[in-house]
């Protein structure tokens, strides 16, 4: 007998499968669609990130009441999930069959990260299960933005428990690996020496450059066509198949002369990070660093970030603390005041940022 059931019963359900609780008013909110990120990576992995976000967008039909914003909430919760572990790039992993595109991302295995407080991470997905641990753990796990964690009883060895159910444990210092700190001077003269190594370009048509002379508060406002510029730019350069790839430029009067396509060669981290990365030393550099603002909030404080953070330094902020919706900027974390002193110095120094001045 087919029997009639509601789109609140359907996500209802969803909640129930997933390990979430249920809500009253049982919308599709960024938990559950994380959770259905998950578990579509589980069925689907390895592929690209656009069969991850078309199953997404395909299994949702008229079960969410905003679709036209589903692609882009989609997208940012996939990089979310690269950024807090579950899902892996190709540069994160080593693969022998010559089919798997550069693009495409990975299932991490489960695994789990004790940090500095006593919290416990808890990553990876696994094929075509929702949930990999017994009933007694998964119902004590929290979800804090794009991660899950579980906070230990008193005197209970929860890395035993874990180790039992064949997690891998990860050393906090692996979880957030980091380039080495140097001066914003150093690295660029590396990169530059590469460039200049390269072959002359030919003809490279409908170039993107973030460009130096837009306000490095205003990320998107930042991409211009190189007409008529001249200089060292980070830039997309783009391809006849595929997302535009990254790549620093040197530019005469507008014409490319020579590129380096990112991310360089032997490098362990993504093409947008180490454009990211570049385009703060370039800022720095220009006597005009990217900014942070800081505003105190319920006893937390807030970091604002106007420009994207490489995926390495974004991890720290997950870790110590938590995404929030963002105000006026292009993303926000929350952070315990204990924090602060010590993530200030990192963005500092690892990244070159200043506070702004509305900053408290």
């Amino acid at each position: 007998m087919i029997e009639k059931i509601t789109r609140h019963e359907v996500l209802v359900g969803c909640r129930e499968i997933l390990g979430l609780s249920v809500v009253d008013n049982a919308i599709v909110n960024d938990d559950l669609l994380t959770a259905l990120v998950r578990r579509s990576a589980g069925i689907h992995c390895p592929c690209s990130r656009t069969t991850l976000r078309s199953s997404l967008i395909e299994a949702l039909q008229y079960l969410c009441d905003s679709e036209a914003s589903l692609p882009d909430r989609i997208e940012t919760i996939i990089e979310g999930l690269v950024v807090a572990g579950d899902l892996l790039e190709l540069h994160d992993v080593g693969v022998f069959d010559p089919a798997v595109r550069g693009t495409w991302v990975f299932a991490a295995p489960p695994g789990y990260i004790v940090s500095q407080s006593g919290e416990i991470f808890v990553i990876g997905i696994v094929a075509d299960q929702d949930v990999f641990l017994p009933g007694s753990l998964v119902s004590r796990i929290r979800m804090r933005g794009f991660t899950r964690l579980i906070v230990p009883e008193v005197d209970e060895d929860l890395s035993t428990k874990l180790d039992d159910q064949g997690l891998q444990r990860l050393s906090e210092t692996s979880w957030l690996r980091t380039p080495k700190a140097e001066p914003f001077g150093q690295l660029l003269s590396r990169f530059e020496l590469r460039l200049a190594e390269r072959p002359p370009a030919g003809t490279v048509n409908e170039m993107e450059i973030l460009d130096g002379e837009q306000p490095v508060t205003y990320y998107r406002g930042r991409w211009k066509a190189c007409t008529g510029k001249t200089g060292i730019f980070v830039g997309r350069r783009p391809q006849e198949y595929g997302a535009p790839i990254w790549c620093l430029a040197d530019v005469d009067a507008g014409n490319v002369a020579r590129f380096l396509d990112l991310p360089a060669s032997k490098s362990r981290w993504r093409g947008c990070d180490e454009a990211w990365h570049l385009q703060m030393a370039i800022d720095a550099r220009r006597g005009q660093p990217q900014q942070y603002r800081v505003q105190p909030r319920d006893g937390e404080c807030r970091f604002d970030f106007f420009s994207p953070l490489p995926a390495w330094s974004e991890r720290r902020l997950i870790t110590f603390g938590r995404a929030v919706p963002r105000e006026k900027c292009l993303m926000s974390y929350m952070l315990p005041v204990g924090a602060v002193e010590f993530e200030e110095n990192f963005l500092q120094e690892w990244l070159w940022l200043s506070r702004t001045e509305d900053s408290e």
